[in-house]
Parts: structure tokens; sequence; C-alpha cells
């Protein structure tokens, strides 16, 4: 699985006017919580883009005051008026302690329905899971060979090993439709049992 490496620096002092100067420096403040103890920290803002700007899940190895946290990303805060980042919390991965993350999906194959002329339009692109911190992986595979033209794939049809997808399993995750061409097509072609 991918991972970014931080080094953040302890935050002694909170409240609105440590976390001004904070800003005015290119800094961040964050949390990591989850762990033994809260931990406040601050990073620089280009040492958090990779975990920021990206739709891949990965893991965070948190460097603060000498000690080291494998994280996963849980919350952000971005300023309204200049869309800079201005928070980020950390979740601190304990060995026996179940998770909650999101990951993203990778649909593979080649649908059985675009093969006959349909299209296929993906619904969601990541779900919510529960799951130990050594079952997270980078994404959720959904083989979509099997899904024929106007077919659906529901969030109870996803197989993720060791975890439990906390989505409403009804949700559709991809369908295949069929596209204004091959309806043309199916009208005018000549009807079973008509007049002859």
């Amino acid at each position: 699985m991918k991972s970014i490496t931080i080094e953040g620096q302890l935050r002694t002092e909170s409240g609105k006017k440590a976390t001004r100067q904070l800003r005015s420096q290119k800094l961040v403040p964050g949390v990591i919580y989850g762990g033994k103890k809260e931990i406040n920290f601050s990073a620089a803002a280009s040492a958090l883009k990779g975990i920021v700007y990206t739709s891949e899940f990965m893991l965070a190895n948190i460097t603060v005051d000498g000690n080291n946290y494998s994280c996963i990303l849980k919350d952000l805060q971005f300023d309204k008026v200049s869309d800079e980042l201005i928070h980020i919390d950390f979740l601190e991965l304990v060995e026996d302690k179940k998770v909650i993350a999101t990951l993203p999906l990778k649909f593979v194959g080649t649908s059985a329905g675009v093969k006959a002329g349909g299209k296929l339009v993906l619904k969601i692109k990541s779900v919510k899971i529960k799951a130990l911190p050594k079952h997270l992986r980078e994404c959720i595979e959904v083989d979509i060979s099997d899904l024929e033209l106007n077919g659906n794939i529901r969030v109870e049809n996803i197989v993720a090993d060791n975890m439990e997808i906390l989505n409403s399993p009804r949700i559709p995750v991809a369908s295949v439709t069929m596209t204004r061409q091959l309806k043309q097509e199916e009208a005018a072609a000549p009807k079973a049992g008509g007049k002859k």
C-alpha cells in the first residue's frame, strides 16, 4: 500500500492567535487521535499535498517529537474564501482496533453489456468500510465482466475479504445502460410475431 511520510512539530499552544501564527508560516495545524493519547501537531502545507490532493487511499507515517505514528487521513478543513487547507485530522492505526475508512473502487474486466453496445455508468467511486488496520488496502476491485445490458452491480455484490462494507447494500455501484444508437436499432428491428 502507498504511504507518505510527514514531518510534524508538536503544538504546545492552541487558540486562534497560535493557529493564525502557524498558518502565516505556511504550517497546517493537525491532530492525531485514536491511539493512547491525542497529539496536536503542525506540518508544512507542502508536505501534506500528497495525501490531501489525491483520490488514492494511503497510509501516513507521521513523525512528531521523535515518535512515529502510522495513520490514515480522517478529516480536512479548508478556508471558505481562499480554499487553503486550514486543519487536518489523522486517525492512528492500532493493531487490534477496527477503523472506518473510505476506500476507492477499482473496476476490472470488460462488461458483457458494453461488448453488446451498452454504456458503462459508474454510480459510486468509493465505499466506507470497517476493518482491522492489517486488512486495509489501496482499493477494492469490482469485477464487471458479468455485467449485462441494463444490469446493475450493487454494494451487496462487492467482494471485500476481512472488511465490513458500511454503505447500504442495495445502492447501485455500476450499471450498463442502452445507448441511443442501440435503442434506435432495436426500434427499427422488425417485431417478431407481427403482421405478415
